[in-house]
């Protein structure tokens, strides 16, 4: 007889869970909270999916997952991943590793998963939320849906995005099954500042790095375009470093970010700079002067900051002026004050302890109960990383649930 197994969340994880589980010969029921699976799908990559990448390691990579990863990775790597779309009739697009659909549509990629998951014929049930999942004679009931079942997968996903799904119902579920948590906190999101000139910025992107110091400790560095917002700093490198954040304004220590306007320019090479524009250019207006470093707005806004006036001659600018300007080109220091919440964040970090799960993502304290996808304390950077922990979590998860063999629930 075939093992029954419940997928609880129909994103990405989810999704691919119940595939492999069926695949495996399992009869499979999925269980989603919204009026369709997959929403969460359609907005990553700004539509266009980049849904995994050819530079893969542990360091693209936060959170207790290092424990796993490295053999859930192995299991089901971009390779495979890349195989699994292939074999649904999908098309892929590589660009500087990033990989796409061709079609460069997220809706292509949730639509042949929809009808993978048709052809495996599973019983998909939306706009059912389980709220509660407990053990009796050795088979899992769900609650309300009074399902039993010889195996339970959770890949309902963190609390990013809510309204795509991702509640934060699963880490409760986890919780109330004993395992242990950790903070969950908007990761993938821009940072909010305490300095009032960002409205004179914003909208402008620019090349920069961004270095993030947690009670003056640099915690990471990071460069990319960044987004200037009337609020504070946004941007693929903002996003990189927003986890870090987080978890330090969580503890309550100040956060600040240096940001180099001149990213390949140390304070030395940035005061030689300016030197010799000064022997070439030193009788132009500052305004003028200033013209063709960075965008007018930042170069506006950085003599603002150090005093000078537009209409001044560069050579009459005193020296200790000048060097207030260069280094604020080369090291802008702003005070974070908090990031974007769950419902303007890509992912969130934390969740269930992976210290807690097994190599095949079977929970160490109750057998029969798996994990995939974002519930787990396992976040990537941006670039498909997040998607690809989604398709390698939810293969192995699916696949060891529906092996009735199963002992230990390694890999």
């Amino acid at each position: 007889m075939s093992r029954k197994i419940a997928v609880v969340g129909g994103g990405a994880a989810g999704m691919m869970a119940a595939i492999q589980a069926a695949a495996s010969g399992a009869a499979v029921s999925l269980y989603e909270r919204g009026d369709r699976v997959g929403k969460k799908i359609l907005s990553t990559g700004n539509g266009k999916c980049n849904f995994s990448n050819e530079k893969m390691g542990p360091e693209y990579y936060h959170g207790s997952g290092a424990t796993i990863w490295e053999a859930v990775y192995s299991a089901f790597d971009t390779a495979q991943t890349k195989d699994f779309f292939a074999s649904l009739g999908m098309r892929i697009k590589e660009r500087d590793g990033y990989l796409y659909p061709a079609s460069e549509q997220a809706s292509t990629v949730l639509d042949l998963l929809r009808y993978e998951l048709e052809r495996q014929h599973i019983m998909i049930h939306t706009e059912t939320k389980i709220k509660e999942i407990y053990q009796e004679k050795g088979q899992f009931i769900l609650k309300p849906s009074g399902e039993t079942c010889d195996a339970v997968i959770l890949a309902c996903g963190g609390s990013a995005a809510p309204g795509t799904g991702s509640d934060g119902n699963g880490v409760l579920l986890a919780k109330k099954l004993g395992h242990t948590i950790v903070p969950v906190v908007p990761a993938l999101t821009a940072l909010r500042c305490q300095e009032s000139f960002f409205k004179q910025v914003a909208g402008v992107r620019c090349d920069a790095s961004l270095v993030l110091r947690a009670a003056g400790k640099k915690i990471c560095r990071e460069r990319g375009e960044l987004q200037l917002t009337d609020y504070g700093i946004s941007g693929i490198p903002t996003f990189q470093i927003s986890r870090h954040a987080s978890y330090a304004l969580q503890e309550k220590k100040p956060v600040t970010v240096t940001i180099s306007f001149l990213p390949d320019y140390d304070e030395i090479a940035c005061a030689s700079f300016f030197q010799a524009r000064l022997a070439v250019h030193g009788q132009e207006e500052m305004e003028r002067f200033l013209t063709g470093i960075v965008n007018k707005k930042i170069n506006q806004l950085l003599l603002k900051l150090s005093g000078i006036g537009q209409k001044e001659s560069a050579n009459e600018v005193s020296e200790a002026s000048f060097r207030r300007l260069w280094k604020l080109y080369c090291g802008l220091e702003v005070t974070v004050t908090g990031v974007n919440p769950f419902d303007k964040a890509q992912v969130s970090a934390g969740g269930v302890d992976c210290g807690e799960v097994t190599t095949g993502l079977m929970s160490k304290k109750i057998p029969g109960l798996y994990f995939a996808g974002e519930i787990l304390d396992i976040d990537g950077v941006c670039g498909g990383y997040n998607l690809q922990w989604a398709w390698s979590s939810g293969a192995v998860a699916g696949r060891a649930a529906a092996s009735a063999g199963e002992k230990d629930g390694s890999l």
